[in-house]
C-alpha cells in the first residue's frame, strides 16, 4: 500500500536557496585573504574542484574532484573524450552549476588543454584546464 501525501503539507515547505559566500583562497600564498561571493565565489569553486583529485583526500565526499591520473601515457583522442565527460561529471555535482559545455582542445607534446564554458546559477563562467598526458 502506497501512502497517500496530504497536499497541505507540501505547502507549507519553502525551500530557500542558500548564499554562495565563502572564504577567499589566495592559492598563490596558501592564506584566505576575506570574503568573496556570487560569480566569484563559483569561479573559486570550479577551481577547487578541478583541481583536486577524487577519492585521494578523506576529507572529501567521494563525489568531489576529478580523476585525471590515470589519463597520463593515454592517446590525445582518449584524453579529449575522456576529460569532456569527467569535467562535465565533476562539476555537475555541484548543485549551482547547471551544464558546461563549449569544450575546445589544444595539445603539445606532452600535455592537453581544454577550455569550456560553465553555465551556472549565478552567471557563466570561462574556464581551463591543462592535463599532462
Amino acid at each position: 500500500m502506497i501512502p497517500n501525501i496530504n497536499s497541505d503539507l507540501q505547502e507549507d515547505i519553502k525551500i530557500i536557496e542558500q548564499p554562495t559566500k565563502t572564504y577567499k583562497l589566495d592559492s598563490e600564498k596558501g592564506t584566505v585573504i576575506g570574503y568573496i561571493d556570487s560569480l566569484d565565489a563559483m569561479k573559486q569553486a570550479v577551481y577547487k574542484i578541478l583541481n583536486t583529485e577524487r577519492f585521494n583526500y578523506e576529507v572529501y565526499s567521494w563525489n568531489y574532484g576529478i580523476e585525471l591520473i590515470d589519463l597520463m601515457g593515454e592517446p590525445k583522442e582518449y584524453v579529449y573524450a575522456e576529460l569532456k565527460r569527467r569535467i562535465t561529471e565533476a562539476l555537475t555535482q555541484d548543485e549551482r552549476i547547471e551544464s558546461v559545455d563549449a569544450f575546445l582542445f589544444s595539445a603539445n607534446r606532452n600535455e592537453v588543454i581544454v577550455t569550456f564554458t560553465v553555465h551556472t546559477t549565478v552567471g557563466d563562467i570561462q574556464a581551463e584546464r591543462m592535463v599532462k598526458i
